[in-house]
């Protein structure tokens, strides 16, 4: 097999886990709404003809782009009479699946699944058409148990998921620091407890893990309950900045139907704009669609701190993604990718330059 297209067993891990789930209950769970802003306009037009465009994301705060411009009704604004219809996803792996099943057409997702997914394609399903966030990131810790950096040697620490974004950064900090851990076991100078964000809280509270290195609002949750932040990860990266999340579209989706692209990146360009103009606002508006989509929205407490540690950006940062594939293959998780043309700015550009805004770049990393 290439080197760039094999993945590591932990890796081939991932990609199954899903899986076993998926038959029962779908790739994600789709999303309706009442929301006045998201109602076609009258007179609107489809694009391309099409019925719908499916768009996938996260209900978390660093998918705060895509909460924000369906919040608004920019996705609806922008695609006419060709309906936005969701599907809210907890776990990358599952996003690509749905992705490559063509459950959904473009999507909100971490660097680690992407890069995951567009390995184990051999570069033919999908491509990152623009950025979205940076930040919100961090080791949150029992101040009890750590009080500096060096107390985390010995202690139970959380991430998300086996090979998912901030496992690769934790697992990348624990070797800087010159300690060792078994990446797919977890066991070593520290123990790496692979947990679920849902439930980290809980296993926090009751004792079962000492810290955590997570994403918001997961982090702000911790610290809810009496946590520290010991770190944020943006300290580790130049300018303070790293892509957490990106927007992926389908290859056949972008060759077929490049005005509907063209439609939700300007709707992605609109919320971040708005968002980076009026952060108070655009935070209620992030948290009521995440009350829509879950039943719940965040508390102040949480909410605050959280939005405050993300930056939004078009810029898809592809050079911290490309640190971030070479971090997983210092780990042991993935053998050395070939990530030439994962990125097509191409449309993303064009928007920006109608904007008077700066074109972003692919890190050498583009279609062409």
């Amino acid at each position: 097999m290439p080197a760039s297209s094999a993945l590591r067993r932990s890796f081939a891990v991932i990609a199954a886990l899903p899986l076993l789930t998926l038959a029962a209950c779908g790739y994600g769970s789709e999303s309706t709404s009442d929301n006045a802003k998201e109602k076609v306009a009258a007179g609107a037009s489809k694009i391309d003809g099409l019925g719908s465009v499916k768009i996938g994301y996260f209900g978390n705060l660093t998918h705060g782009t895509a909460l924000v411009a369906r919040q608004q009704g920019l996705f609806q604004k922008e695609l006419g009479a060709t309906k936005a219809a969701y599907q809210i996803f907890n776990a990358g792996p599952s996003e690509i699946e749905a992705l490559n099943s063509g459950s959904i057409d473009i999507g909100w997702i971490g660097p680690s699944p992407a890069i995951n997914g567009y390995t184990k394609a051999n570069g033919t399903n999908l491509r990152i058409i623009g950025g979205s966030a940076s930040g919100g990131v961090k080791l949150v810790v029992n101040p009890k148990k750590i009080k500096s950096l060096k107390d985390v040697k010995g202690k139970k620490i959380a991430t998300p998921q086996l090979g998912n974004t901030q496992d690769v950064a934790f697992l990348n900090w624990i070797a800087d620091q010159g300690w060792k851990v078994d990446a797919d076991t977890g066991k070593g100078d520290v123990s790496v407890v692979r947990t679920d964000n849902k439930i980290t809280p809980d296993a926090y509270a009751s004792g079962a893990i000492d810290g955590a290195w997570v994403p918001e609002p997961t982090a702000s949750k911790l610290v809810a309950e009496g946590a520290k932040v010991l770190l944020d990860e943006a300290s580790l990266w130049p300018d303070k900045k790293f892509v957490i999340t990106n927007i992926i579209v389908r290859q056949a989706f972008l060759k077929e139907h490049p005005k509907a692209v063209e439609a939700v990146l300007k709707a992605a360009v609109e919320a971040n704009k708005w968002i980076n103009a009026n952060p108070d606002q655009a935070k209620a508006a992030a948290n009521k669609q995440l009350e829509a989509d879950s039943g719940k929205a965040l508390k102040a407490n949480v909410l605050d701190p959280a939005w405050k540690s993300i930056q939004f950006t078009d810029d898809p940062l592809a050079a911290t993604l490309n640190t971030e594939a070479e971090h997983a293959v210092k780990a042991g998780l993935l053998e050395k990718p070939d990530l030439k043309g994962i990125y097509d700015l191409t449309i993303l550009n064009k928007i920006l330059k109608a904007e008077g805004d700066s074109p972003v770049d692919a890190a050498g990393l583009g279609t062409s």
